[in-house]
């Protein structure tokens, strides 16, 4: 145990001290962080030019329904021909010119806006609500129905789900945020045993390449190389993981309270709703209800315990797998063959997440997520949806069986591969391995 510690803290110490570590530790953060931080900076900074739009409108049926306002003016162009208007548009006198054509037999459904610049996707989707609900209201009228009658009817459906447990205690549900945090938690657990199970094989196949094993060898046994080799990188797994979260949180307050907002629900689709935020914004009441709601909806401790049990022997799992292929190749590019069946069952867990958030109860979803080989994946995005207590221990007791497991056949493996160059090995010969004591 004595050997395997002191391979742990060479291991960890190596990696956390390498440039590569500590700037990928400081990037993410500012990456995750930026997500929030760019859009309120762009739209706290964006002076949006004030827009004048000229409208012929051939078929007169929208020269009146276009309001101008703050940002944009709608000027129609009565009797103008549109190639004086596209002048104008050239010469600066407008921005932009709406133009729609004639119709006899049907209302208009085309129009044509020129402009010499990128139009902005706000005065597209504009242009276009208006002239569609002014054809929806002619279309209702043709019919002998009043638009009036049709908009007084329209409501809006406030659906509440509610999940019954079998004591008979119900708990409202938020399907969005769970779905959110479903695949965010399991790209989350996929990320991490790629990138740092693939370091655990890249180390042992450069010790290898190198030759540093067999002086290694000589002092320790191969089970504690392996082990302390797949411990010690986990330890620098978790070390960057709880310093993203940290220094994100960090980055996310601090912002926050440089700008003087602390409220998420000002910003609409990653823009300002219209409105200027200045620091005496503040949440209605009926906002913080429904945000502490939505938080008091979500386990946060079953979250993320699991998370840390799953992404643990997840990762202890496929890291033995990876530095058993580590041990049978010389270089990276010869253990493509080896690491295809590792990765697959990855990937088949990532691609049936999307089905598993829509139906997380589902049989699949439930098998996915008690297979080893795709539970730490699968159960980390069905637990946001609740998951029975036994299904997530059943969970637990299999993959750690199955890593014990793992980790006996990959010692073998291990143990003879580590010492073999230059010889392209096949999957035949390396089951005879395992027969060996």
């Amino acid at each position: 145990m004595n050997k395997i510690g002191l391979i742990i803290k060479r291991e960890y110490l190596t990696r956390v001290r390498k440039r590569s570590f500590l700037i990928l530790t400081f990037l993410g953060p500012i990456l995750m962080a930026a997500i929030y931080i760019i859009p309120i900076m762009l739209a706290l900074n964006s002076n949006t030019d004030h827009l004048r739009v000229a409208v012929v409108d051939e078929s007169r049926w929208f020269e009146e329904r276009f309001n101008s306002n703050e940002n944009h003016t709608f000027v129609t162009m009565h009797g103008q021909p549109l190639d004086s208007v596209k002048e104008m548009v050239k010469t600066g006198v407008f921005d932009m010119a709406l133009y729609v054509p004639p119709t006899q037999l049907s209302l208009p459904s085309n129009a044509v806006v020129y402009s010499i610049r990128q139009v902005p996707l706000e005065m597209e989707t504009y242009i276009s609500g208006v002239m569609e609900k002014e054809i929806e209201a002619q279309k209702l009228m043709a019919q002998g129905v009043d638009p009036k009658v049709v908009n007084a009817v329209k409501t809006d459906v406030n659906l509440q789900v509610m999940r019954m447990d079998d004591k008979g205690n119900e708990k409202e549900t938020f399907t969005e945020i769970q779905f959110v945090l479903g695949m965010v938690l399991a790209m989350m657990v996929y990320f991490f045993i790629m990138f740092f199970g693939g370091q655990v094989m890249q180390g042992v196949a450069e010790e290898k390449n190198n030759r540093i094993i067999e002086v290694i060898i000589s002092s320790v046994k191969p089970f504690q190389l392996m082990m302390g080799k797949i411990i010690g990188v986990s330890l620098v797994a978790l070390t960057q993981f709880v310093l993203w979260i940290l220094l994100t949180v960090v980055l996310y307050v601090g912002f926050s309270a440089f700008i003087g907002i602390s409220n998420p629900e000002m910003l609409s689709s990653g823009t300002l709703m219209s409105q200027e935020i200045t620091a005496n914004d503040i949440m209605s009441n009926e906002s913080v209800q429904s945000i502490l709601q939505i938080v008091h909806s979500i386990d946060f401790g079953t979250i993320i315990v699991s998370f840390l049990i799953f992404f643990i022997l997840g990762y202890l799992l496929y890291a033995t797998l990876y530095a058993a292929v580590g041990s049978l190749v010389d270089n990276n590019t010869d253990s493509q063959q080896f690491t295809l069946p590792i990765t697959v069952p990855l990937m088949v867990a990532i691609i049936s997440s999307f089905y598993i958030v829509n139906n997380p109860d589902s049989s699949l979803a439930v098998w996915l997520s008690m297979i080893p080989f795709t539970s730490p994946i699968s159960m980390m995005v069905r637990i946001p949806f609740g998951v029975p207590i036994w299904q997530i221990v059943l969970s637990v007791v299999l993959l750690a069986a199955t890593f014990v497991a793992m980790t006996w056949i990959a010692a073998k493996i291990y143990r003879t591969g580590i010492l073999m160059y230059g010889k392209k090995l096949t999957y035949k010969e390396i089951f005879k391995w395992l027969k060996y004591k």
